[in-house]
């Protein structure tokens, strides 16, 4: 019998709609899981009572029987006037610490979860920090979180991200040669195609053994657009079928952060498709 795979549905792609609204049609649909991106309308990581509803969510998930991976990139949750910042590349000090501050209370909150993982990135280098000072605010940074993360027993993920000072596979090799303790992988295949490194349905032959947790959607190569997995020019479905031979069980998120405004239809359409791709 084929390896049935584990897919979740990333709340990033469900904004219009309460989370536990959201947690519902997910487990109607038939997800194992959720991904939870962390921000101010479904989890607010810094809200006073951040603890007391996340142990309400524990209560949430366990009910509806889904299993998950903590997000962390929410757009304007640190900074409303620029996306995604600050970040651990950031040139300042503090930029830098309030990253860290949010990553630790991620790990917080997937330890109360019982999450399989948190995800993160590195961010955008700026200009006035150079290559190898933005690797060692990198290196200092994930350093402090993977102690914190060891403290808590939670599994943290790299995910390359496009344009971003991590974007490649090759990229977090680099990187875990100066760590300590290597990194696992967040291997959103999307990703892959997008910045050409290599075919997908390998990254994930290669790969997969050294990922915590994976992101599926589909892609237009070298287009950094989320889209349906029935959609663009990647073969998601030859994808699929690498995770199976793989036996890949971790939780694969379907990431679709622009069609909130058709969340209702799109956490169905996405799953129903990705088990019809199943061989």
């Amino acid at each position: 019998m084929p390896h049935q795979l584990r897919f979740a549905y990333n709340t990033n792609g469900c904004n219009n709609h309460r989370l536990y609204d959201a947690l519902d049609l997910i487990a109607e649909a038939g997800y194992d899981g959720v991904a939870l991106t962390l921000d101010w309308q479904h989890l607010d990581p810094f809200a006073a009572n951040w603890e007391e509803q996340t142990e309400n969510l524990k209560k949430k998930l366990d009910a509806l029987q889904l299993d998950s991976v903590i997000e962390t990139g929410a757009r304007y949750l640190l900074n409303p006037r620029e996306k995604h910042e600050p970040t651990f590349l950031n040139p300042l000090q503090e930029g830098r610490d309030r990253r860290l501050k949010f990553l630790k209370r991620a790990v917080d909150i997937a330890a109360i979860l019982e999450s399989e993982a948190v995800s993160f990135w590195a961010g955008v280098k700026q200009e006035q920090v150079n290559q190898e000072q933005a690797m060692n605010y990198l290196k200092t940074g994930v350093t402090a979180l993977a102690a914190h993360a060891a403290e808590k027993n939670v599994v943290l993920a790299l995910e390359p991200e496009p344009g971003m000072l991590i974007e490649t596979l090759a990229d977090v090799e680099q990187l875990n040669k100066r760590l300590a303790i290597p990194l696992p992988l967040a291997l959103d295949v999307g990703h892959v195609w997008v910045t050409g490194e290599m075919d997908p349905a390998d990254a994930v032959k290669n790969h997969a053994k050294h990922s915590a947790t994976a992101a599926i959607e589909g892609m237009k190569k070298g287009v950094h657009i989320h889209l349906p997995v029935t959609e663009g020019d990647m073969d998601v479905p030859r994808i699929v079928t690498a995770f199976q031979q793989q036996e890949y069980d971790k939780l694969i998120c379907v990431e679709l952060s622009r069609e909130s405004h058709r969340a209702h239809k799109a956490i169905f359409e996405s799953i129903a498709a990705l088990r019809a791709m199943e061989a």
